[in-house]
């Protein structure tokens, strides 16, 4: 028997597979040159991995296969796998090659056969097309056919060692029954999980009425591997792995510009509003108007020119619409021109897994970059506590790493609280922004209140704002406290009449007063001009009499030394006045 060891001692080269998320897994896809078990139970998807694994060799790595078919015909085969759109019939011209390899009732009579034959007339057929790959699909079938242990060993071996002279990525599919790990072990065959380089199994059960199928690497010689249950998902383009966020992921990127949300003042409220790529998560009881916010976010961003899917998960699209219009969200238009798709989930059953695939094929066929879902509480009832939450998680993982700013509602019981105690989807602890919608009932009425749990990274309002719907379209007015009671609707309504009411009075007093200021200002003026007038006439008045008692004396002082001349006088006084 030819060693192992050598092949191993190579760094393990990659035979990528095609199928989506299982290459993240394990770093590459199925180790080349070598072989790999797929154990799973009827319907668990084996026969369309393999048949994946070999469409992607011929058709994008230029590596030719076999499939060899022990179950079903080729025919068949090719036919069931016509809704993936992988042109099989293409492909089977030239790179890929179908074996009907189903016993013969002779054969399964006697039990007296090998594979001898049937490697000799593959080997001729991989010299002619340069097959690199090759699947076995349903290997038991034939071995349980054969006598004895021994005989089976015998066959396993031959086909091992056949499979190692000619270098070959191979791909063998075996049955299992219950749990397949122990299942497999206890089948005649079961030490082939021990011989291969890579064994993986595939498990499909049924949770709460709910169809779950997972897939897990067992082993893989020579590489690292993701070691746990990974969900998948048999699509529409075939397997799908669910990958969750791994440690060697690179970091999405991070921005700083904000998009609106739709509603004016709660871009105020947020400082801006949503970053652009953030999670947003809207809670509240039915009818507290979750859906008109989202639908308020989906306009906006129709109306920056991104384009947008919505999946509603309670109505059809048409009559999210029409409602929606009732408030003053127009959406139809760009339904019309095709920035906006508007799915309705009631047509998805399954899984929580399901609805995440399927949006999220939507949103890639669609190339939006903003997403709605509304609301994503309706996961919760699609499997188990753990799956779901995995789900949740991964939904804002990959909304992050694809840039896309994803509003999501979710619905609160009425009976519950804020808090998601008892709620498996745990989603308010990972989304970037937490808006809360709520009821406040006083005085006969019901209004709406709003407000912001949680933002990340930006210092966001702390108030509780009453939303009002209208024709008008979404308003958040502000509230008002009394005793450290918060007032809404009529009586908020009175309070800001009473408080309109002492505004005016206000207004009219201190007008009242200003013209009155105004008369004794303009009185006080009159009087100031007259007194300055009369001040003025005064001090002219004062002037004059002092210039003309200057003059006075100065014509009698001339007269006095005049006459002092005429009279020849010394010195002495005149009439009895002494010269000054």
């Amino acid at each position: 028997m030819k060693p192992a060891q050598s092949s191993l001692a190579k760094s393990p080269a990659k035979a990528p597979s095609g199928i989506s998320g299982f290459d993240d897994i394990t770093g590459g896809g199925l180790p080349h040159g070598r072989t790999t078990l797929l154990v799973g139970g009827p319907g668990s998807g084996k026969t369309i991995f393999a048949l994946q694994f070999l469409e992607h060799g011929a058709q994008d790595c230029r590596e030719p296969g076999i499939f060899v078919a022990f179950e079903e015909s080729s025919q068949r085969i090719v036919a069931n796998a016509e809704s993936f759109g992988w042109q099989l019939d293409e492909l089977q011209k030239k790179s890929l090659f179908f074996v009907d390899a189903q016993p013969s009732p002779d054969l399964v009579q006697s039990g007296d056969f090998d594979l001898g034959g049937m490697l000799a007339a593959l080997e001729v057929r991989i010299g002619e097309m340069g097959a690199r790959r090759i699947v076995f699909d349903a290997l038991d079938i034939l071995l349980v056919l054969l006598p004895d242990p021994a005989a089976i060993r015998r066959e396993i071996y031959r086909l091992h060692e056949w499979l190692l002279a000619h270098e070959m990525t191979g791909l063998i599919t075996l049955k299992a029954d219950g749990d397949q790990s122990s299942s497999i072990n206890q089948q005649p065959f079961g030490f082939m999980q021990f011989m291969v380089d890579c064994a993986v199994i595939l498990s499909h059960n049924v949770e709460l009425g709910v169809s779950q199928r997972s897939l897990r690497v067992q082993k893989y010689r020579g590489s690292s591997f993701d070691e746990n249950e990974s969900p998948f998902l048999i699509g529409k383009k075939g397997f799908e792995v669910a990958v969750a966020r791994t440690l060697d992921r690179m970091d999405a990127n991070v921005t700083n510009e904000r998009v609106s949300s739709g509603v004016i003042r709660l871009d105020t409220m947020l400082g801006g509003g949503y970053y652009r790529g953030a999670s947003v998560l809207i809670t509240g009881f039915s009818g507290t108007a979750k859906t008109t916010l989202s639908g308020a976010f989906a306009e906006a961003a129709c109306r920056r020119g991104e384009r947008t899917l919505f999946v509603s998960f309670d109505s059809d699209g048409p009559e999210v619409i029409r409602n929606l219009a009732s408030v003053g969200i127009r959406l139809d238009d760009y339904v019309k021109n095709g920035s906006l798709r508007m799915v309705s989930a009631r047509a998805i059953t399954g899984s929580a897994e399901t609805y995440l695939v399927r949006i999220k094929t939507l949103a890639q066929e669609h190339e939006a970059v903003c997403l709605v879902i509304d609301p994503v509480s309706t996961w919760s009832k699609s499997g188990n506590d753990l799956s779901v939450q995995s789900v949740a998680e991964r939904l804002i993982d990959w909304s992050k790493a694809e840039g896309t700013t994803l509003v999501c509602t979710r619905l609160l019981d009425e009976m519950s609280s804020l808090v998601e105690a008892g709620s498996p989807l745990q989603i308010s602890s990972i989304v970037d922004t937490w808006i809360h919608l709520n009821y406040l009932v006083q005085a006969g009425e019901r209004n709406r209140g709003l407000s912001i749990v949680k933002s990340r990274g930006m210092a966001h309002s702390n108030q509780v704002r009453e939303l009002i719907l209208s024709d008008a379209g979404v308003t958040l007015a502000d509230t008002y406290t009394a005793g450290g009671e918060v007032l809404m609707g009529t009586l908020r309504w009175e309070k800001e009449s009473a408080e309109r009411i002492a505004h005016e009075a206000h207004d009219a007093a201190v007008k009242l007063k200003r013209v009155k200021l105004d008369a004794e200002e303009a009185d006080l003026e009159v009087r100031l001009k007259s007194l300055q007038a009369e001040l003025t006439a005064k001090q002219t008045e004062k002037a004059l009499l002092v210039r003309a008692n200057l003059s006075h004396e100065g014509e009698l002082s001339q007269s006095r030394t005049r006459m002092q001349e005429l009279r020849g006088a010394d010195g002495e006084t005149v009439t009895g006045v002494k010269p000054q």
